[in-house]
């Protein structure tokens, strides 16, 4: 088993400056070489307390701010335009962060695209369903309408 900080949030694992055991082979091929973790030592809890600080000031505090947000998010749907073929279908697929954008841009709280969770890619025009992580607790369930570039 190996022993790691967790740099950035993964899902099922734990958030940002978590300290978790995993199997060598996950350690080693899946969460050191993407980043998302590093090795634990020691003298890594300056870097804890580092990462936990700026989860803290990123993250919705509590339980009903989240919930108000998840108001908010679900209200209404949010517009992506993106660059699109003839017969509907997409020039690549739909990302993360032009979700987050386009809900900024909408009026819509700002969200960290690392919250944001697209099941299966975004990869024709029309309505799809988004969820996004705002509390351990809370999630919401966005409409997204998927529209071509005039």
């Amino acid at each position: 088993m190996a022993k790691l900080i967790l740099t950035h949030e993964v899902t099922g694992l734990g958030a940002p400056g978590d300290v978790v055991e995993v199997k060598d082979g996950y350690a080693r091929n899946f969460l050191v070489p993407r980043g998302l973790a590093t090795a634990w030592s020691k003298g890594a809890e300056k870097q804890i307390a580092g990462i936990r600080k700026a989860r803290k000031a990123r993250e919705i505090a509590t339980l009903d701010e989240a919930k108000v947000v998840r108001d908010q998010l679900q209200a209404k749907p949010f517009t992506v335009k993106v660059r699109a073929g003839a017969a509907g279908r997409l020039f690549g697929a739909v990302t993360t962060t032009e979700i987050a954008e386009a809900v900024a841009a909408q009026g819509g709280p700002s969200i960290d695209k690392r919250k944001v969770e697209v099941g299966q890619p975004i990869k024709s025009l029309g309505e799809h369903q988004v969820q996004i992580r705002l509390h351990e607790d809370v999630s919401a369930t966005i409409d997204v309408h998927v529209v071509p570039e005039a």
